[in-house]
């Protein structure tokens, strides 16, 4: 068996995700978010604001693998961190070393299996990038689905606090008691927050990490809240209890939304997947009947440019019927 073709195979495919990651990188180090936020941070230290902040060294960081050789490796990888924190938000135990071997095995999976398959060695290859793009999709998948679980607990939670700070609690204590009479998610990253705290953290920076850690809207409504309210005063327990009622009637007008918009879901669906179910069926009843498209230059064109509209039909359709709330 000839194993260079394999090999070159997997170059390509590091190449590709390598270039792509750089132009992300290079957008983000101009317009993205964190560039904003190190500009800010900067404003605030050459005013002097911060001359006395503590240092958060002492919250405990992640490895990026267990082998020191890898670590130090993959901390030379452009916007590893972001994936660091992207895989934190999920909730799943795996750290990049496991993500990228992961992505890798499921090439090299899908390399082979296309290759009992009669298709241009560029085609395979397209496939098996876009299959090694799975793990990143699961954790995606799996942080928006942890995302909705604490949504769901965040009115409870702060109803919670609330009672406590009614009856004489701090808010230190709130943070415990949510963290010890909740259920995970959520309360692991109250708990999280209230031993920053513990430890000599600064609240605004314990809460800070939370908001960095649960990247919700309702969340981050929380964290503001309270920070403007340490600064200029008032009643936190009736602001959390607003906050509450706020978030509920939110996730109320999501659930009408969703609703009404299932119908155009499911045709977005059905629009979406009905030309490869077509296209399988003919295949396993008359396989010669569309070989002219994968063998005749002319075909792959076709075949490039159909994907291509497609590609472009989803993202529009996607953009109608997903609605920010």
């Amino acid at each position: 068996m000839d194993y260079s073709y394999y090999v070159f195979g997997a170059l390509i495919f590091l190449a590709v995700v390598l270039f792509i990651t750089g132009l992300y990188h290079s957008w983000n180090n101009a317009r993205g978010p964190e560039s904003e936020r190190v500009a800010h941070r900067l404003r605030v230290l050459s005013a002097g604001a911060h001359a006395g902040e503590q240092s958060t060294t002492m919250i405990k960081q992640r490895l990026l693998s267990e082998t020191p050789a890898l670590q130090k490796l993959l901390l030379e990888v452009p916007r590893v961190h972001a994936l660091d924190r992207l895989l934190e938000q999920s909730g799943l135990k795996w750290s990049v070393a496991q993500w990228a071997m992961l992505v890798l095995l499921t090439f090299l999976v899908a390399l082979v299996a296309l290759s009992f398959i009669n298709l241009p060695w560029l085609l395979r290859l397209l496939v098996a990038a876009a299959c090694a793009l799975l793990p990143l999709y699961y954790i995606e998948r799996a942080k928006a689905r942890r995302l909705l679980r604490i949504g769901m607990q965040l009115p409870d939670a702060l109803d919670l606090m609330s009672r406590a700070l009614r009856a004489g609690h701090a808010f230190p204590t709130a943070l415990k008691m949510v963290g010890d009479e909740m259920t995970a998610p959520l309360a692991e990253e109250f708990r999280i927050a209230f031993d920053e705290v513990n430890f000599g953290i600064a609240m605004q920076d314990a809460l800070m990490n939370l908001a960095t850690r649960v990247p919700s809207t309702d969340m981050r409504y929380f964290v503001i809240a309270v920070l403007i309210q340490r600064d200029t005063g008032g009643n936190l327990a009736e602001l959390l209890e607003s906050i509450s009622h706020i978030i509920r009637d939110r996730m109320k007008l999501l659930g009408q939304v969703r609703v009404l918009s299932a119908e155009a879901r499911l045709s977005a669906w059905i629009l979406s997947l009905l030309p490869f179910a077509a296209a399988a069926v003919i295949h396993l009843s008359n396989p010669t009947f569309l070989a002219v498209l994968y063998d005749d230059p002319g075909g792959q064109k076709m075949l490039a440019c159909a994907a291509m509209l497609m590609l472009v039909g989803i993202l529009i359709m996607r953009k109608i019927i997903h609605i920010r709330v």
